[in-house]
């Protein structure tokens, strides 16, 4: 739901009254330690259960093992995914406290989406009760008979995924809607399930005839629905068009049954269609969530990965070509995270194109667990089982081949179909291989798989095999030096210069007449943008006077700039290690100033040097002369900068640590 600015004064009634400790003790159990509250961190999987810190007077958390740290409110957009407004609205709501915009019309608009949005989740509510109670009528013996025989179903697992039955009739789901429980028409329309007639005399139900399957968020609510039809009628599949509740780039089916499977295994299973993820969470395998039929977008990605540590990923769809075709349609929205390291993605292609759902009817679910335990010692190529040994359901013990990493899959897909020995067909995958290859950052992995190609183009040719690797590199410098692109850093002296500078005026307050005193003396400004922000956040804060009153604010004002927040987090949140570099404020204050002092007087000296160059001396010999003692002048005060930065770098280093591990006690970050 898109939502306008709130009103300043909403937000800080929320942030003043909702206590950090509470909602965080909703999601980790939380032990009282001194002034302070620990458990272990929900952001991360590790052993330390006392990693998350949690400080009610700062109102504040910080978890010194993965440096997750914010206020109230990044908690819970980090743990649910969920923008700033959203986060500030429900808390609103919870607490009973009125919502105001930045300006009235727009703060009863927000009253009326916030109701209609409640009224939309209560719609597809009574829709998916009524799908669930026609399913075990006489109507829905059919349905509740392909589910029990043909799909092999329980009664509960029916009932855990409230499936259900939409009746044939052209208007039955309007007529309990709209003429018994009298709802609005519009409303209805508004949550996807009924359509206006073509005659424009009335509406029809959108599902008819369909074994019904709800689709719910994060939080269990039904949001949308995906219908079956029971014959051969088209579409196969009808989903819920896009509602204010529903987006399908960004749900992914069983997530809300799935997430604590994905922490405990440490791995998500996503596969392409409704069944082959309930047949799997029937079966015991419950970290699988569908995809349904979409590329997986950032947003979905971000929910996977939030609940497994090691980021690993396994695609699980049909081996058959559409299969096939729909995996690389799933990948295609996060191959860059793939190929930078960031995903541990893996592809299991289940033997002679079946689908989980199959395979399980075929197998059992042991031997299915069986194929993801062998995927960590995968050499790449297709999954398969032998054919003796799949005949046989009850001795499928031994795995030959299993599923590989994305990269050795993507390279078995290339080799599919092509002969090597046709030298079009072997120009053809060593450009693909090129092309993959010039996509891996990382340069010994990278080798790892120069290697691997030029294993498979030479065909077990033990002599062919380093002369390609030569010609493979070969090719991908060329590559690299045509498509080469310039890539700034984000690191630098004066970033970091800049960065201590604000994170010791935030958080040692006794420091900031220091600092201010310092800026103007040597007549700095921040050079960068969002440092620049900041700092005028600080100078027109009225709150400034106050140390907690202004840490509070800025949080507040940067969590609702997600862009700003992202740039700043390491100034409002200080991780373990900046918690330490910050150990000898004074001293940092004045290397700080003093390095700032340098780069200036550097940009300076290179102003007029290059004014001195671009000039004919023989015509302007005075002008020569002043631009001579301008760099004169820039190369003493650098001299003398320089010197000043060796000594208090020199004194910096010498921090105990003894006073690093007194700080950390002493310290409520």
């Amino acid at each position: 739901m898109s939502t306008p600015k709130l009103h300043q004064e909403t937000i800080d009634q929320v942030s003043q009254r909702v206590d950090l400790v509470e909602v965080v003790s909703e999601h980790v159990v939380l032990r009282k330690s001194g002034t302070s509250y620990r458990g272990a961190c929900p952001f991360h999987k590790g052993t330390n259960q006392s990693a998350l810190t949690v400080n009610p007077s700062k109102q504040v958390y910080h978890c010194f093992s993965c440096g997750a740290s914010g206020n109230v409110f990044k908690f819970l957009m980090e743990i649910g995914d969920r923008n700033f407004n959203d986060v500030v609205i429900d808390l609103a709501q919870k607490y009973s406290i009125s919502v105001r915009t930045l300006e009235p019309a727009k703060s009863q608009a927000l009253q009326q989406q916030l109701s209609t949005q409640e009224q939309l989740f209560e719609i597809v509510g009574l829709a998916a009760s009524f799908f669930q109670h026609a399913l075990f009528s006489a109507q829905g013996q059919a349905a509740l008979e392909y589910l029990t025989h043909k799909r092999q179903l329980s009664l509960e697992t029916i009932q855990t995924f409230q499936l259900g039955y939409a009746p044939a009739g052209w208007d039955t789901l309007y007529g309990y809607l709209v003429k018994q429980k009298r709802i609005p028409t519009a409303l209805v329309e508004q949550a996807g399930l009924i359509m206006p007639r073509k005659t424009g005399d009335g509406y029809y139900d959108r599902f008819r005839d369909r074994l019904m399957i709800p689709i719910h968020d994060t939080r269990s609510r039904a949001i949308a629905f995906g219908g079956r039809c029971l014959d051969n009628s088209e579409p196969k599949y009808l989903n819920s068009p896009e509602t204010p509740l529903f987006n399908k780039s960004s749900v992914l089916f069983a997530m809300d049954k799935a997430r604590d499977a994905i922490s405990k295994n440490d791995q998500a299973i996503v596969v392409e269609g409704y069944f082959d993820a309930i047949a799997l969470h029937q079966a015991g395998i419950n970290q699988v969530v569908a995809s349904m039929g979409v590329a997986l977008g950032q947003v979905q990605i971000r929910q996977l990965l939030r609940y497994t540590d090691s980021k690993k990923i396994i695609l699980n769809f049909d081996g058959d070509k559409a299969g096939i075709n729909a995996a690389e349609r799933a990948i295609a929205g996060f191959k860059d995270l793939v190929y930078g390291g960031a995903v541990q993605l893996r592809i299991l292609t289940i033997p002679s194109g079946k689908d989980a759902d199959e395979f399980l009817k075929d197998k059992s679910p042991a031997a299915y667990q069986r194929l993801l335990q062998n995927i960590d010692r995968s050499e790449g190529g297709f999954l398969k089982l032998e054919d003796s040994i799949y005949s046989d359901p009850e001795t499928v013990k031994e795995l030959v081949h299993t599923a590989p990493l994305f990269l050795d899959w993507q390279i078995e897909q290339t080799l599919i179909g092509k002969n090597l020995n046709q030298a079009d067909q072997f120009q053809e995958c060593t450009q693909a291989f090129v092309k993959i290859l010039n996509e891996i950052p990382d340069g010994s992995l990278r080798t790892h798989y120069i290697h691997g190609c030029a294993q498979r183009l030479a065909q077990l040719n033990s002599y062919l095999i380093p002369r390609l690797e030569q010609d493979l590199r070969r090719q991908l410098r060329q590559q690299r030096w045509y498509s080469h692109k310039r890539v700034d850093t984000p690191t630098s002296t004066l970033q970091i210069a800049e960065t201590q500078l604000l994170q010791i005026y935030l958080h040692f307050p006794q420091h900031r007449p220091l600092i201010t005193e310092m800026l103007e003396e040597a007549d700095i400004c921040f050079s960068l943008s969002h440092h620049r922000q900041l700092w005028q956040m600080i100078i027109d804060c009225p709150l400034a006077q106050n140390a907690e009153n202004l840490f509070r604010h800025l949080q507040i004002t940067c969590t609702e700039l997600p862009e700003l927040s992202g740039q700043l987090s390491h100034v409002l949140w200080l991780d373990q290690n900046a918690q330490v570099a910050l150990l000898r404020p004074t001293a940092i204050i004045k290397a700080a100033i003093v390095r700032i002092q340098l780069i200036m007087t550097e940009k300076k000296y290179r102003y007029w040097r290059d004014l001195w160059e671009k000039i004919d001396l023989k015509n302007n010999p005075d002008l020569g002369y002043y631009y001579q003692t301008k760099i004169q002048g820039e190369q003493a005060q650098m001299q003398a900068l320089q010197k000043q930065v060796e000594i208090t770098f020199t004194d910096l280093v010498e921090i105990s640590d003894d006073q690093d591990r007194d700080w950390h006690e002493a310290s409520d970050f």
